[in-house]
């Protein structure tokens, strides 16, 4: 299924990193501590808490600012009145905002499950919102009682916008990063799909923060970069990842992390394709290449790897031979719902 040019890729990483996207996702609600916990236990080199602003300036794991899918905000009445439509990089969204909350009122909801027809409600009101100080604290613990290090991911998300209503994050995770013993040293990569907060990071991290690196996050093909969305201008993620465009991103990041259709796409029905060149075109230009997200349900993965015809299917048999193609493209690390699948799939190398 790799050609054999592309089975000669090597990664430029010197070990290939799981990395537990929201956690252990596939198994708990998506960034609690106990998503988290989940991740670490099951083997991730490095957990992401996607990173929102809440009204009082305090950054919170949330895949979105919007809460009413992951959260049961819809069953306080007291928040009943803060539903509202707002519009996040050019869509138009309704639910409620984490912005319009401050941290304690915040801290009064629970976790929902964001996909129970896949993964089920028995971990539905069980578990706090976190803030990044607190997952900090809690992996430090964990490296310190388990004597290996793990690292962290840190998404700033909708930075343009969290910029445009007087509550940025850039300058705010520096510092909270810079006010934990624990992320002085160990491995931190701010990713973003945007690009111009990266190059502010990159023009304040300097060459003396040697332990932070940075990620550019890579959408759709035809999709704008939110801040280049804000500004009017043109330029698309398929621009973005042709050689001369990650030539570009190299003058500010370390890696790209595309969607892993982008290195081997599916088939109009859904089975493996060929290879393209984008792990062999990034490397080249001095740029690891971090994919997501490799998760553990039929509906995920290529029609090569089903079991059975449901879609809802965890298929962990599926996951790991599908990430063993994907790992002969030479990818240096990868994001997972299910990273024990993860560590399986790279120990076995």
């Amino acid at each position: 299924m790799v050609n054999a040019v592309h089975a000669a890729e090597k990664p430029l990483a010197s070990k290939v990193r799981v990395i537990g996207h929201r956690g252990a996702s596939a198994l708990r609600p998506e960034h609690t501590l106990a998503s988290y916990a989940k991740a670490i236990a099951d083997g991730a080199d490095v957990i992401e808490p996607d990173l929102v602003m809440t009204k009082d300036g305090v950054m919170v794991a949330r895949h979105e600012n919007e809460i009413g899918g992951t959260t049961d905000v819809a069953n306080h009445p007291e928040f009943a009145a803060r539903k509202t439509t707002k519009v996040i990089d050019g869509q138009r969204i309704t639910g409620w905002f984490t912005e319009d909350f401050t941290l304690a009122e915040l801290k009064t909801l629970r976790a929902r499950e964001r996909l129970p027809e896949l993964r089920g409600t028995v971990y539905d009101g069980q578990f706090q919102i976190a803030t990044l100080d607190e997952i900090i604290d809690f992996v430090a613990a964990e490296s310190a009682a388990r004597g290996r290090v793990i690292g962290l991911i840190p998404e700033i998300k909708h930075g343009t916008y969290f910029q445009r209503i007087g509550l940025p994050m850039e300058d705010a995770l520096l510092a909270t990063l810079a006010a934990h013993a624990y992320t002085l040293t160990a491995p931190v990569e701010i990713q973003s799909f945007e690009i111009a907060n990266l190059k502010y990071l990159r023009g304040k991290l300097g060459k003396t923060h040697t332990n932070i690196t940075l990620l550019q996050l890579i959408d759709e093909p035809a999709m704008h970069p939110g801040d280049v969305l804000a500004a009017g201008g043109t330029l698309t993620y398929a621009q973005m990842i042709t050689p001369a465009g990650l030539k570009a991103i190299a003058q500010y990041a370390d890696a790209i992390g595309p969607d892993y259709h982008a290195i081997i796409p599916y088939t109009v029905d859904g089975h493996l394709g060929a290879p393209t060149t984008l792990v062999h075109d990034a490397h080249a230009a001095g740029l690891e290449v971090h994919p997501y997200t490799f998760r553990p349900e039929n509906t995920f993965l290529a029609k090569n790897f089903w079991q059975g015809d449901n879609p809802n299917t965890f298929n962990a048999a599926g996951m790991l031979a599908q990430l063993k193609v994907y790992l002969d493209t030479g990818i240096d690390a990868f994001f997972t719902d299910d990273p024990a699948l993860g560590r399986q799939a790279v120990d076995a190398r």
